[in-house]
């Protein structure tokens, strides 16, 4: 559940960078009256438009998520991309011992 969307933040952001609220809906895929309601607080934001969000302002998806008023941000793609590292390697590791197993 959303605790509360900085809309002066992100107005401030898109300021920045000469953007405006129509090409941050188009960006994250919404239609206008959508990102109005985010604006509003009343609509929550999922992790793909907080990431489209990030990347047209050029802030990390962490802080486009807190801005959001998202309390528990899930895992940046950094840290799925070592999780997923992780776990082919643990594959690996379980063929080759399958493999050594069936070998004997």
């Amino acid at each position: 559940m959303a605790l509360f969307f900085d809309a002066e933040w992100f107005d401030a952001r898109l300021g920045e960078r000469g953007l405006s609220r129509a090409v941050m809906a188009a960006a994250a895929g919404l239609s206008e009256a959508d990102l109005a309601l985010v604006f509003k607080d009343q609509r929550e934001v999922s992790a793909a438009e907080v990431a489209a969000f990030a990347e047209l302002l050029g802030a990390s998806a962490a802080e486009a998520a807190s801005r959001a008023g998202i309390s528990t941000p899930g895992p940046g793609a950094d840290d799925a991309a070592a999780r997923i590292a992780a776990l082919e390697r643990r594959v690996a590791a379980l063929e080759a011992e399958l493999a050594r197993l069936r070998g004997s």
